[in-house]
């Protein structure tokens, strides 16, 4: 909600603090996909119910033997990828979905052989 407020100023404030990357067009996705997000809170109740509609609320368990296989993106992560565009998220390709379905337990890829594969 703070990020979604952010204004100009904040915007020039961002732009010269060395600490972070300062790419006028990334800083202005950031504020946008904050907006976006509560617009999509405000639809579907969280966006947890969005986003995990997309495998209808159970964990894609891949059978990944070796880590290096292991895919970068999926035609479910480019069409979450899509869909989010089309609501005006930047910035959110394919890889980056994908990346967050493995994050948030979305898609379990951990190597068959790895402890956690089966707690997962």
């Amino acid at each position: 909600v703070k990020v979604s407020k952010y204004t100009r100023h904040d915007i020039e404030k961002l732009i010269q603090n060395k600490a972070i990357i300062r790419n006028k067009l990334k800083i202005n996705s950031v504020i946008n996909n904050a907006r976006k997000f509560i617009q999509i809170q405000k639809e579907f109740g969280s966006f947890s119910n969005y986003i995990w509609a997309f495998v209808n609320g159970n964990p894609i368990k891949n059978a990944v033997k070796n880590y290096k296989k292991a895919p970068p993106n999926t035609p479910l992560s480019d069409q979450i990828s899509k869909a989010l565009k089309g609501r005006g998220f930047k910035f959110v390709g394919s890889t980056v979905i994908y990346a967050h379905m493995q994050a948030t337990g979305m898609v379990n890829d951990h190597v068959t052989d790895c402890f956690r594969y089966e707690e997962v």
